[in-house]
């Protein structure tokens, strides 16, 4: 299944299309809200092995409906070193399925081709990571 195109705002203001991206492995998660602790743990989850990501040529693109400058905060706070996208209008959310009372904790593996790979909506911030690499060992 084609992943959704679309265009939204980093934490620096940098727009990201989904289609700059073909031709690489993209990893999207959504997640409810910047600073809380089950999406901090996630996020440096990624920040701590966005090395093995890197080497690998994985992108990481984070998604919720938290503003420019919030995310802003959240990734000084965490040093995260990957774009994490401001979805204010929930359309993005809404075209992934991860609309809900709070956006749900959502991830798809994109292709290079620009498909859907695999979606995880059991996610274990802990783990999460680690787990996706695991799922990309044999098919990268």
């Amino acid at each position: 299944m084609k992943a959704i195109n679309f265009s939204l705002s980093d934490q620096t203001g940098k727009v990201h299309k989904l289609s700059d991206y073909l031709g690489k492995w993209v990893v999207l998660y959504f997640y409810p809200k910047d600073d809380t602790p089950g999406c901090t743990k996630e996020a440096c989850g990624f920040r701590n092995s966005s090395k093995l990501y890197h080497d690998k040529g994985i992108i990481i693109l984070g998604v919720s409906k938290d503003s420019v400058d919030s995310h802003k905060k959240f990734a000084e706070k965490y040093h995260l070193n990957f774009p994490i996208l401001s979805d204010i209008d929930g359309k993005v959310i809404k075209d992934y399925e991860a609309q809900g009372i709070f956006t749900k904790r959502i991830t798809y593996l994109i292709n290079p081709k620009g498909e859907i790979f695999k979606k995880y909506e059991k996610v274990d911030p802990l783990i999460h990571a680690g787990e996706i690499l695991k799922d990309l060992e044999n098919n990268i």
